[in-house]
């Protein structure tokens, strides 16, 4: 099948964007948006103060730099958070959808007439997705590890067991996947309002016995908290980033919870919640500096420590599964849009069609999250290879945003340069601190995106090559029509589909049906499916029905990236065109390319072996398409790229 990124886009709301508040309510969409969106960030809390006073970092322990970092933390998030994300970026809906790849489908087609930078758009969209799998292994990494950490603070003996408890907690979780998260899900929202509402609560209890921290809330002190430190500021900020871990989560779930939903819950509760919070630990330290070892448990009471590390331990839980779900999310995302084979996909809810497994990606993540746990150890070690990918995400996003700001909505060149030129300032800063930090872990994550990268980018241009090839090579569609009206071969009264990637060249499994065979069937369907740089393709607008003569009928099905193509039941839909197919007399026929690299311009020849590779094992697909077992035949071709 071919994927394509051209049809016009349209503001209007998706099945499950910008439509949902109205159907569920904006208090059940506000609380299920806290359990799902702000999972990652809200655990940064956790880990974050106390890697900013790390000794690499340079920063003295004392009164003055506590209320410099803290509001520098509290100040990031209302700049990067809330100014970027929450007030401009959540505008740039594609039909109610978000997230890195609806993003760049969104900048691609807003310059649809510039090829070449359309391309690099493209180019950046597919870096940006491929980071996003580095944060899924990072993040519940150390979010287990940080949560684990408290087993030290309730007892020290304990502290052998933080890396076997935390491997024990992330098996369990993956392990779990395959079963669905529907009834789990149902658990986040209120789970993490009890854990935000503790943060509070805690916050709360320490600001009131060193009110001298709330200075921090003027943001003249995060100024001179970044200057006085010079060119020392970056390892500062590399350490402060982490607080906005998480932040791409408020963009890239805006389809499941709409716009408003999303912004009451970080503006009314999250935000409130986390910065109390910080507030609350500069407070402790300012009165026990000793507690730096792990400030974030040393909030409570010894009593009440066991029970934090339960919450904490759920709260992580929590942020890991939606970053895993995320993962999923974008890499049936990346398969429609052509940047990914096939791969097995199964779906968890019989109702929700957003609720998938593929268990490939479920255990190389397993496997990628255990070897960084067992390799790192700890959450301070884990600090260093946390936050370059998310940085690279955030400017990339930001770039990205440009376009769609000056060629999508068409604003003057000036009001779309001021709208995105000083975050572009910040996101190169936050790039450039965590940078630093390469060495010590961040090669990690940037090792995993751009192998990823060239696995997807020449998944791409691989199946670019191989069209390209079927289309030289193969006979036109129309011309091999006009050639029955001669004496023909015997029809059988069926009806034969074939799926195919160039609707305009005759499929080689037709050709193999004459040439071994000596038949034709009744009907001939030569088929196409298509994917949009849309969510959602609405049913009216799904089948394109062309009648060729002589029983050949062209069909192209068009789908959105967010959808599950059904392509029994969208045939069904041709009825209307005079197209009329009876399930028990319908076979589907399947070209399987067999790819064989040869000497050309196309890729470089390692490439060629990479995609002749992955071509061999993408999944099913009958399966993808979710075509009858009983009525699927597998024709072999091979084909030179």
């Amino acid at each position: 099948m071919t994927q394509s990124l051209s049809p016009p886009l349209s503001s209007s709301p998706s099945p499950t964007g910008a439509a949902v508040p109205g159907r569920q309510g904006l208090p059940a969409l506000t609380l299920a948006a806290i359990g799902v969106v702000f999972g990652d960030i809200g655990t940064s809390p956790l880990y974050t103060l106390k890697e900013v006073f790390h000794p690499a970092t340079g920063v003295p322990l004392d009164a003055p730099h506590l209320v410099g970092a803290c509001s520098t933390i509290v100040w990031a998030l209302m700049l990067v958070v809330t100014l970027k994300y929450v007030i401009l970026i959540l505008r740039a809906d594609n039909r109610g959808e978000g997230g890195v790849l609806a993003l760049t489908a969104l900048a691609a087609h807003a310059v649809r007439g510039r090829p070449a930078l359309r391309h690099g758009l493209l180019l950046l969209g597919l870096l940006g997705a491929t980071l996003f799998y580095g944060d899924s292994i990072i993040t519940p990494a150390i979010s287990v590890l940080g949560a684990m950490e408290g087993l030290e603070v309730a007892a020290p003996a304990l502290r052998p067991w933080v890396v076997p408890a935390s491997v024990a907690v992330l098996v369990a979780l993956f392990a779990v996947q395959r079963l669905g998260t529907g009834a789990v899900g149902r658990a986040f929202g209120p789970v993490i309002t009890l854990w935000f509402l503790v943060l509070a609560a805690t916050g709360v209890a320490h600001i009131a016995r060193e009110p001298a921290i709330l200075a921090a809330l003027n943001p003249l002190h995060a100024v001179a908290f970044l200057q006085e430190r010079g060119w020392q500021v970056l390892a500062a900020v590399g350490a402060i980033v982490l607080a906005l871990t998480g932040a791409e989560a408020l963009y890239a779930d805006m389809g499941h919870f709409g716009k408003k939903p999303i912004r009451l819950a970080w503006s009314g509760f999250v935000l409130p919640a986390l910065a109390l919070n910080y507030l609350g630990q500069g407070a402790l330290l300012m009165a026990d500096p000793a507690a730096l070892e792990n400030p974030f448990f040393h909030l409570f009471p010894p009593a009440w420590v066991p029970a934090a590390v339960v919450l904490s331990a759920l709260a992580a839980v929590i942020a890991s599964q939606a970053v895993i779900s995320g993962a999923y999310s974008l890499t049936k995302q990346a398969i429609q849009l052509g940047f990914l084979p096939r791969m097995a996909l199964r779906y968890t809810s019989a109702q929700e069609s957003g609720q998938i497994y593929l268990p490939a990606v479920n255990w190389m993540l397993l496997a990628g999250v255990l070897a960084v746990v067992l390799g790192f150890g700890s959450s301070s070690a884990l600090a260093g290879a946390y936050g370059i990918a998310v940085t690279v995400t955030m400017l990339l996003t930001t770039a990205l945003t440009f376009f769609v700001v000056r060629h999508g909505w068409r604003l003057p060149l000036p009001v779309a340069v001021g709208a995105t030129t000083f975050f572009l300032a910040l996101d190169a800063l936050l790039v450039a601190s965590c940078a630093m930090k390469f060495l010590d872990g961040g090669w990690f994550t940037l090792a995993i995106g751009l192998a990823l990268f060239a696995l997807m980018s020449t998944w791409a241009r691989g199946r670019e090559l191989l069209l390209q090839s079927i289309r030289s090579e193969g006979l036109a569609l129309q011309d091999f029509v006009r050639s029955l009206q001669a004496p023909q071969a015997a029809r059988t009264p069926r009806t034969a589909v074939y799926p195919v990637a160039d609707p305009e060249t005759v499929p080689h499994a037709l050709l193999h049906n004459l040439k071994h065979y000596g038949v034709l069937h009744a009907r001939n369907v030569v088929l196409t499916v298509r994917f949009q740089d849309v969510p959602w393709v609405d049913e009216a607008e799904r089948a394109q029905v062309q009648a060729l003569g002589d029983g050949f009928w062209r069909v192209t099905l068009r789908y959105g990236f967010m959808q599950v193509p059904d392509v029994p039941r969208a045939l069904e839909g041709c009825k209307a065109a005079g197209l009329e197919l009876s399930p028990f007399e319908t076979s589907y026929f399947l070209s399987r390319e067999t790819v064989v690299p040869a000497p050309g311009a196309g890729m470089a020849h390692w490439r060629e072996r990479l995609f002749a590779a992955m071509s061999r094992n993408a999944g099913s697909v009958a399966a993808f398409f979710r075509l009858p077992d009983n009525a699927v035949v597998e024709l072999g071709t091979r084909i030179q790229i």
